[in-house]
Order: C-alpha cells, then structure tokens, then sequence
C-alpha cells in the first residue's frame, strides 16, 4: 500500500502529480489522463495507443544515496527521450549483467544505432582556454540587454525582461525551461 508519509518528495500529495508530469514530457507516451493531488494512480497511453494504469504502492527512501547521474545512464535517457528516437537502452544478453559502454538506439525512421561509451578527455584538456567560456545564462542576458537597448516595442521590453529573470534564476530553470529560453533570446537578437 503507498504510505505518503514515507514519500522522499516535498509535498507528497503531489507524487501522482509530479509522476503524470513526467510522463506527458515524454515523447513515447500519447495520453496521461488527468490526476489530482493525493491520487495514487496514473492512467496513461503509450505512443502505439495501449493503455496502462500505474499505480504508487511503496516509497523506500535511501539515506545515503549518491545523487549522481552516471554517464551511460544519462545518455541513454537522454537520446532515448528526444522526439527523433523511440527507445534507447543500454546492452544486456539475456543472461547477465547491463553493458555499461554500450547503447542501442533506435530512431523513429526505423534505423538502429548501437553507440560506444569511451571516456576520453576533451581534446586541449589541461590548456588554458583563450577565454572563458559564458554560460547559456550570460547569454540570455546578454541578449535580453541587446534588446532593451534598442528601443523595443512593448511586447520586446515584455520578453527581455522575462529572459533577465530566467538567467538570474538559470540553475533553478528545468532543461524546458532553459531551451525555450535560448530559443526566445536567439528569435530576438535576430
């Protein structure tokens, strides 16, 4: 049985919430049916139009969980969650353990990719840079004061005013958030 009281959310009347959230950002899933606070099932449709019901049973916290991305999982979820792919997901035989270096992806034309993980330091690694490379947030600064030194119209003031707020606030911004952001800055300093 789900017990909100062990939830390692903040607000765990929102776990149902915050799930379907999820859900509906991915582009293999179709259909997330509507869910309140303090539901504990999602209802959902997958992109071949199956119908699935998820529910919450137990939430097990780990105290001591290392709150690192790995490498192969990042990339996997990564392709394996934007709109040209269908799947991608890490090696296994059927007996045995994930291969940690290699990924199958899977597009949505049909091609099948299988991707190497080789770590290797970034080519001039241990050189001083020329300069110091900005930040996607300093750019959307720097765009927003392009703007608004140009005598914008009101709807132009409006946006650069918004692009300040979201560089001020860059490392709070979910990855959405941050593309809409650049995609915003770009179509105004044009």
């Amino acid at each position: 049985m789900y017990n909100p009281d062990k939830s390692p959310l903040l607000d765990t009347d929102h776990d149902a919430v915050l799930i379907a959230d999820a859900l509906r950002d991915s582009p293999h899933i179709s259909f997330v049916a509507p869910v309140e606070p303090g539901d504990e099932i999602v209802w959902f449709r997958d992109a071949d139009g199956i119908g699935f019901e998820l529910s919450l049973t137990t939430v097990e916290p780990v105290p001591d969980a290392e709150r690192v991305a790995y490498a192969w999982d990042a990339v996997a979820a990564a392709i394996g969650n934007h709109s040209h792919f269908v799947r991608a997901a890490l090696e296994q035989t059927p007996v045995g353990p994930l291969n940690l270096d290699t990924i199958t992806a899977h597009t949505r034309t049909g091609n099948k990719f299988t991707l190497k993980l080789t770590g290797a330091p970034r080519p001039g690694h241990g050189k001083e840079p020329a300069s110091p490379p900005t930040s996607s947030a300093a750019d959307i600064a720097y765009a927003a004061d392009r703007a608004l030194n140009s005598n914008p119209t009101d709807a132009e003031r409006a946006t650069a005013e918004l692009l300040h707020h979201l560089a001020a606030t860059w490392d709070r911004q979910e990855p959405s958030m941050r593309r809409h952001a650049r995609a915003v800055a770009g179509t105004l300093s044009r």
